[in-house]
């Protein structure tokens, strides 16, 4: 295999892997809220029914959009959505959906089954923030020819099959541990939605350059000269980030 093949689909792994992580953490939040009025033994039980909708409502969603990936109208959703998504998080990160403090809502009336089912619907609302996500991203990525799962090529297929198990993994071992990274390093964060809403211009390109759309040239995403600025884009976005958390951390220490 083309070793460019290999890095690309490497980077585009690595950067659902934070997506996931994010969307993952925000899901273990959640979910942990809701249960949290359940006494200790119910809450586990509950979390457990949460984990096992979220795998079954995960992979619903991998399977069915993936027959619909090579429609030009869903390749424009996921470009709307990577932008959406990117811009919404960089016009609300001075805001904290749970802040220490806050009021949350008496759920003491509400009897377990109620429980699991309010934890089940926020696990779709995740289910399809997550494959939505998976697509958006795993579409911009040359086709191996491997085998065809739908409408998508196996490549991109196992990337956003990695990316749901990896995002189910984070759910249930390392959710908290990546909610304490992100309270540790803020621009991590910003950064990699920066690279989120990036992609989702690369996916605006893809769109346009499609034989139905045609407003760009067709093989215009695969030149040589928008790979050097989807790249060289990409990467000062993610040095930048880093350069910038080290060195709000290094101030921090110092002033302490």
């Amino acid at each position: 295999m083309d070793i460019s093949i290999v890095f690309e689909y490497g980077w585009v792994l690595l950067i659902l892997v934070g997506l996931e992580g994010i969307l993952a953490a925000d899901n273990a939040v959640v979910m942990a809220v809701m249960v949290k009025h359940l006494p200790e033994e119910k809450q586990k039980k509950a979390l457990f029914y949460g984990l096992v909708g979220a795998f079954v409502f995960r992979f619903g969603a991998l399977f069915l959009i993936s027959f619909l990936v090579n429609v030009w109208q869903i390749q424009a959703i996921g470009a709307a959505y990577l932008l959406y998504i990117s811009v919404h998080h960089l016009l609300k990160q001075s805001k904290h959906k749970f802040k220490k403090g806050d009021k949350v809502k008496d759920n003491k009336g509400s009897s377990f089954w109620m429980t699991v089912l309010k934890v089940e619907m926020a696990d779709i609302a995740f289910a399809v923030d997550s494959m939505l996500a998976a697509v958006a991203l795993a579409v911009t990525l040359k086709p191996t020819g491997w085998f065809k799962m739908g409408g998508i090529d196996g490549g991109q297929f196992l990337v956003m099959l990695f990316g749901g198990i990896i995002g189910l993994v984070i759910i249930r071992f390392a959710a908290k541990w990546f909610v304490n990274l992100l309270k540790k390093y803020p621009s991590l964060e910003t950064s990699a939605f920066l690279i989120v809403g990036w992609v989702g211009v690369k996916l605006v390109v893809f769109t346009l350059a499609h034989p139905s759309i045609h407003v760009i040239e067709e093989h215009f995403p695969e030149s040589f000269v928008w790979k050097v600025i989807f790249w060289g884009v990409l990467l000062s976005i993610a040095i930048s980030g880093y350069l910038v958390s080290r060195k709000k951390v290094n101030k921090l220490r110092r002033s302490a």
